[in-house]
């Protein structure tokens, strides 16, 4: 298949790219090095799909990532993405998946949130996120937006660098329990989703509901130190994905013994031990 791919150099993009090669998929980058940033005009004729991970945002921050620029951010970010996906639809580009996220079920209360609720947002990013939805549901192909929970992995996708660093320095850290999901799997899942036949609209990705006590435990387990723990967050108010078209289709992360074998690798990335 040939595909079309924004934002292969993000924490994201870049696993969705090593990912569509593997599966032995034609891979047009669409980036500033081809002449293309999020607002401009996007060169899709040929494509048979678009995977769209570009995001413009303050860098670290998704939630807030509109800085002091709000109109720039929605401009970028809502703006050019619906000029993308109307440019996916003249060239008869087939499929179009989007990386949404988590963020556009905040406004919900606490419990498992299946794949299909309405988006409720609470912030500018959520928002900005679930109007792109919108608009891509109302296109004449056929769009999913993949609403995914925190991402963690190697490389840009390290996300806990500095928690590390403060426990093994033994500085307080704050108790804290979120879903999470490693790039990988998330990368597994929009294969998965390019080659459906019949993908939803919206679907949930998400593996792991982690407590900071227990992230540090295996930290501990893996350096066979005792170094004090963080008290167990209170899970009471935890928004929990409920990902049941992906595993029912066959989809498999690797769950919580998957990242403990995969913390000296992420430790690796954060200490340089």
């Amino acid at each position: 298949m040939r595909v079309a791919l924004t934002g292969a150099r993000g924490i994201v993009g870049s696993f969705a790219h090593r990912a569509l090669l593997a599966a032995g998929h034609a891979v047009t980058v669409l980036d500033r090095d081809s002449g293309w940033r999020l607002g401009l005009p996007a060169l899709l004729r040929g494509q048979d799909a678009l995977v769209h991970c570009a995001f413009a945002h303050a860098p670290g921050r998704y939630r807030g990532g509109e800085g002091d620029d709000p109109q720039g951010f929605v401009a970028a970010n809502l703006d050019g993405s619906r000029r993308l996906f109307d440019d996916a639809a003249r060239a008869g580009v087939g499929r179009v998946l989007f990386l949404s996220s988590r963020a556009v079920h905040d406004g919900h209360p606490a419990g498992l949130l299946p794949d299909d609720l309405p988006a409720r947002p609470t912030s500018l990013y959520g928002e900005v996120k679930a109007r792109a939805e919108e608009h891509l549901t109302g296109l004449p192909l056929t769009g999913c937006a993949i609403r995914a929970t925190g991402i963690y992995g190697p490389g840009p996708a390290m996300k806990w660098t500095a928690l590390f660093r403060d426990h093994l320095a033994q500085r307080p850290v704050a108790p804290r329990i979120g879903t999470e999901l490693h790039a990988e799997d998330l990368a597994a899942a929009l294969i998965l989703l390019l080659d459906h036949p019949r993908p939803p609209a919206t679907v949930n990705a998400s593996d792991i509901a982690l407590d900071r006590r227990v992230l540090l435990g295996m930290v501990n387990e893996v350096l066979d130190r005792d170094l004090p723990l963080p008290d167990a967050a209170d899970a009471e108010a935890l928004r929990v994905l409920d990902c049941a078209f992906l595993r029912h289709a066959g989809w498999r992360p690797r769950g919580l013994d998957g990242l403990r074998r995969e913390i000296p690798r992420l430790l690796d990335a954060a200490t340089n031990l």
